[in-house]
Parts: structure tokens; C-alpha cells; sequence
């Protein structure tokens, strides 16, 4: 194994493969196509990488989070459309998601109500998205969901065959 680095501010990339113990040399024989010379320019952030290798390293590290990060803050496409997600407890996840069903089940009437006509007027438009707010929480919620479960199965917790979509 090759040296381990010191470099301050490590980039999501080289702490992935870092957590897994592997040195770039080991990283690039389990990723097949990479080669340890592209993994020290994406960690140096001297290049981009490209979405089939965020792929492989999310599956090579065990660690799934990096998909929505390329998305969210290299992707010219995501950058404007994928919103970051954050890993956190599958309590924490339950909780927000009751929280913000609550207030859309008061808010369902409403929502109804100014939906009706097919059109949305300007004395509507304030609680409308108010409660295009909310169902945004419900999407972020269930995308933290998602990723939590992404991260049970890559640690092994929880067998991928059991999930029927996965």
C-alpha cells in the first residue's frame, strides 16, 4: 500500500477511497478502468470526472452519497436540477417525513381547492407555494430515504436481493 496522504481538505473522492483503505494503485485495479493516474487528477480536482466513473467509485467505496454529489455540484445539469442530499438517520429521515405529512393532510382542502379550475390566480398564489414548499420537503425526504437505504445495502446491513427494485 502506498503512502497515506496528508493533504488538508480532501475532496469526497480520495475520503471515499481513503475510508476503504485503498491506495489509488488498489482503487484503480478494483475499478478495472480507471487508472491511478485519473483517480490523483480527480482528487486533485485537476479533472472532472465522468458519470460511468462516479458510478463504479460509488459501487467500488461503498459509499452511494457520491452519485448525488457529482449531480448536485459538478453536473452542469444537476447543478441547476439535483438538489444536494445529505446522509442522516433513518429516525431523523421519519421524523421529517411525519412532520411535513402532517401539514400537507392540513393542506390537502386547500390544495384541492385551488387546483380545481385548472389555473392558479394571484390571490391563490402564495398558498400554493407555500404548499409546493412542503411537498419539495416530502421529495427531499424520500430521496434521503432512498440514499439511507443505498447506504444499508452497501454496507452489507441489508441484503440488496431482499429489495425488489434494487
Amino acid at each position: 500500500m502506498g503512502r497515506k496522504s496528508i493533504k488538508e481538505n480532501k475532496n469526497i473522492y480520495q475520503t471515499s477511497r481513503e475510508n476503504m483503505n485503498y491506495s489509488r494503485e488498489t482503487a484503480a485495479e478494483k475499478l478495472g478502468f480507471i487508472s491511478s493516474d485519473r483517480i490523483e487528477k480527480i482528487e486533485n480536482e485537476k479533472s472532472l470526472p465522468h458519470p460511468e466513473e462516479i458510478l463504479a467509485m460509488a459501487d467500488c467505496y461503498k459509499n452511494p452519497s457520491l452519485c448525488n454529489y457529482f449531480c448536485s455540484h459538478e453536473c452542469p445539469i444537476g447543478i441547476e436540477y439535483v438538489p444536494e442530499i445529505k446522509a442522516k438517520e433513518l429516525s431523523q429521515i421519519t421524523l421529517e417525513m411525519l412532520a411535513t405529512l402532517n401539514k400537507l393532510t392540513q393542506e390537502k382542502d386547500r390544495l384541492i381547492e385551488i387546483t380545481v379550475d385548472g389555473e392558479i390566480s394571484e390571490d391563490e398564489l402564495p398558498d400554493f407555494l407555500k404548499i409546493k414548499d412542503e411537498l419539495s420537503k416530502m421529495s427531499l425526504a424520500i430521496d434521503s430515504l432512498n440514499l439511507w437505504l443505498d447506504h444499508t445495502i452497501a454496507s452489507g446491513k441489508i441484503d440488496q436481493s431482499l429489495i425488489p427494485d434494487k
